[in-house]
């Protein structure tokens, strides 16, 4: 999928991803940085220290890719220091990318941008979902989820992305029979979807609207 002015893919200047831990964010976040390009990732995970975008430094760099990660990151302190605005992020940089730390926890770091963030018509807050993760397997825990997230960001989200999946074990039969839990949450959330995630080697294998192919560059726990 190529993302473009003209023609293909809608660009938004600020694409933020939230979601449940491991519903597969930071593989989002990755994947569309790498198709894109020429683009800044801020890494705004300051709770969970195991799948950051910081851990792909070396890949974003060979894709001429910025990343922005807070202080400590990746080193054997945890600590929540963020000392850039994403504001100003997005006007240096043709695209920015933002991943969010997982859950409502996650979600407060981005509130501290809230009112900047508001106030522009160029910025995109995408929840992912996945229905093989518990806690989100039915659309009301889903949307609940989501709810707490905007909650806590004092954001709104502007579409859903469907990134149902089971790492390896992902089959053509998985993605297919999550449209309708995706397409429940789109309902009653009021949201489209604007991705259907699909690991490359199946994509030819299925049929949906705005399917979005993707490498897997975070793999799940019991994967690693």
């Amino acid at each position: 999928m190529q993302f473009t002015k003209n023609g293909g893919e809608a660009l938004k200047k600020i694409t933020i991803i939230t979601g449940h831990y491991g519903s597969g964010k930071t593989n989002l976040a990755v994947n569309l940085a790498i198709m894109r390009g020429n683009c800044a990732v801020a890494d705004l995970d300051i709770v969970n220290p195991y799948f950051r975008a910081a851990d792909f430094k070396e890949l974003f760099e060979k894709s001429g890719i910025t990343l922005v990660a807070p202080d400590f990151a990746n080193s054997n302190l945890d600590v929540p220091s963020l000392q850039f605005d994403l504001s100003r992020l997005a006007d240096k940089y043709e695209y920015l990318i933002v991943d969010v730390g997982g859950d409502d926890a996650g979600a407060f770091a981005l509130g501290r941008f809230s009112e900047e963030l508001n106030a522009r018509s160029d910025v995109e807050m995408l929840y992912v979902i996945n229905e093989r993760r518990y806690l989100t397997q039915s659309p009301d825990e889903a949307i609940k989820l989501m709810y707490e997230i905007e909650s806590a960001s004092r954001m709104k989200h502007t579409a859903i992305v469907n990134n149902t999946n089971l790492g390896s074990e992902t089959t053509v039969n998985i993605i297919i029979n999550s449209q309708e839990f995706a397409r429940e949450i789109s309902e009653k959330a009021g949201l489209p979807i604007k991705y259907t995630t699909c690991p490359e080697e199946l994509c030819g294998k299925i049929e949906i609207e705005n399917v979005l192919p993707i490498k897997v560059y975070v793999r799940p726990v019991w994967e690693q």
